[in-house]
């Protein structure tokens, strides 16, 4: 008999550890609800409850296979070895199948329990799977990895040309087993669910992810360059909650990319290259959380800004994550985080700039923030989002760039589109106006809309002071802690 331990990979289709375990036997699959560790690594009640509704949609998937999917409880993952090794013997389990997951406590936690299993005879068998590339297969010429995405892409190209990831088969449908799979929770102790509306914006399963990259690469990635910075455009794919949770894998994405734009990575339609690179970016960061742990223990990527002189400023830090700093494309970036547990890329980078540059607070807090509420929160696209706006990060912003909000604003919601859908209560300002309220005066204030809550450009100037008093940048690749 084989287990399947399914974790991020939450799928029948195109599933490395599933269809190998399917092909070796006789298979049963397990999930393990670890709320205790959720907690500790800040997920989001919405993205909690996402991975719930999708186990639902996977178990009847998985039904229809006659593959049980059995639910059980590993508080923290210190208690995973346990769990499974009782399961194990309940079941007389021959091999253990798990796809690879990243960071620090991730490699920990399957390192322990295959010492466990093998201790007691079961075989373990992990296999790459939310990765187009190992960990460690692509390495500078002096082999280290790659601390700069133009160097990491090229090399990635130079390997897709020469052997595109395949897609693996959905297993079989198997002879019944006298094995019945447990019922989902629709809930977690700890975790609030969402509202319904947040839920309906994020309908779960492979078919919701299947049909959203579809209709995508069909009707809208030729325009994905162009459109992918407006806000107020529905120019993004809206695929990262199902990437993240493994309901669609990134080898189908690229073969659907590239059906998209004749086979082409570098050339042809820009839309499908530009896509293609989000999708090489999001496993450079994964990739850097491998080569560079400390970025797992909420360390900077560059040892030197760790020095930084952050401020301790909880009013300001509370009127950011609260959506009342009183410039408005920050406010109406963070009310649709706050009520989608999403946020356009674009404005992830613009309200990461404000919090880090303008407000000169310590990066890791908006961190935190944001994987608290994200839907798609991932921990190394995250952090890896987060040190680049901070000017802390591998292949980072110079720290002297920083966005002007209000010039953002007027550039990407130039119509106050964005602006208005989220904050009602600046509707009644014209295109111009909406961008700035606080340029009306004293007379004319919009009722119920904050003034700014810093001055930017004299907080510009205090942070370009703070970077310029570090001490000599050092060469980021010396600590591998």
């Amino acid at each position: 008999m084989q287990l399947i331990w399914l974790r991020s990979d939450l799928r029948v289709n195109d599933n490395t550890a599933l269809s190998a375990a399917a092909a070796a036997g006789t298979c049963v699959a397990v999930y393990l609800l670890s709320p205790e560790q959720w907690l500790a690594h800040d997920d989001a009640p919405c993205k909690v409850d996402f991975w719930l509704r999708n186990l639902d949609q996977l178990s009847q998937a998985l039904g229809e296979l006659n593959i049980p999917l059995l639910i059980r409880e590993a508080p923290r993952w210190e208690e995973a070895p346990r769990v499974l090794l009782e399961l194990c013997r309940q079941l007389a389990i021959d091999a253990v199948h798990f796809n690879e997951e990243y960071g620090v406590h991730e490699t920990r936690r399957d390192a322990t329990v295959m010492r466990s299993l093998q201790a007691e005879g079961i075989a373990v068998h992990s296999y790459l799977d939310q990765l187009l590339f190992k960990p460690g297969t692509l390495l500078t010429k002096s082999g280290t990895y790659f601390q700069v995405f133009s160097q990491f892409r090229k090399v990635c190209y130079e390997r897709l040309y020469r052997s595109l990831p395949r897609l693996v088969s959905a297993p079989m449908v198997q002879a019944p087993l006298n094995i019945s799979s447990d019922k989902i929770p629709s809930q977690i102790n700890g975790f609030t669910p969402p509202t319904d509306r947040l839920r309906a914006l994020w309908p779960a399963g492979e078919g919701e992810a299947r049909s959203r990259l579809d209709t995508f690469t069909d009707d809208r990635i030729d325009d994905y360059k162009n459109e992918r910075d407006f806000p107020a455009k529905p120019g993004t794919s809206q695929l990262s909650p199902y990437l993240a949770a493994g309901v669609i894998s990134p080898r189908q994405c690229l073969h659907a990319a590239l059906q998209s734009n004749q086979g082409e990575f570098e050339s042809g339609k820009v839309g499908a290259v530009t896509w293609i690179n989000e999708l090489l970016w999001r496993e450079f960061y994964k990739h850097i959380l491998v080569g560079y742990p400390r970025v797992s223990r909420h360390r900077a990527f560059r040892p030197e800004t760790e020095a930084l002189a952050w401020r301790d400023a909880p009013a300001e830090l509370a009127a950011w994550q609260q959506a009342r700093t009183g410039v408005p494309i920050i406010d109406a970036a963070m009310r649709q985080l706050l009520e989608t547990g999403w946020m356009h890329n674009r404005l992830r980078m613009v309200v990461a700039m404000f919090l880090t540059k303008n407000l000169l607070i310590d990066w890791r807090e908006g961190e935190r923030f944001f994987m608290q509420h994200l839907i798609d929160g991932d921990l190394a696209a995250n952090n890896g989002g987060w040190q680049w706006s901070s000017s802390t990060g591998t292949d980072s912003a110079p720290y002297f760039r920083i966005f002007n909000p209000l010039s953002q604003s007027e550039k990407f919601d130039a119509e106050g589109l964005f602006i208005k859908h989220w904050l009602p209560e600046l509707v009644g300002l014209n295109k111009k106006e909406v961008h700035n309220p606080a340029n009306l005066g004293g007379l004319f204030r919009v009722a119920d809309y904050p003034s700014p809550i810093v001055d930017l450009h004299a907080s510009r100037t205090r942070a370009l002071a703070a970077f310029r008093n570090l001490p000599s940048r050092q060469h980021a690749g010396g600590d591998h802690a």
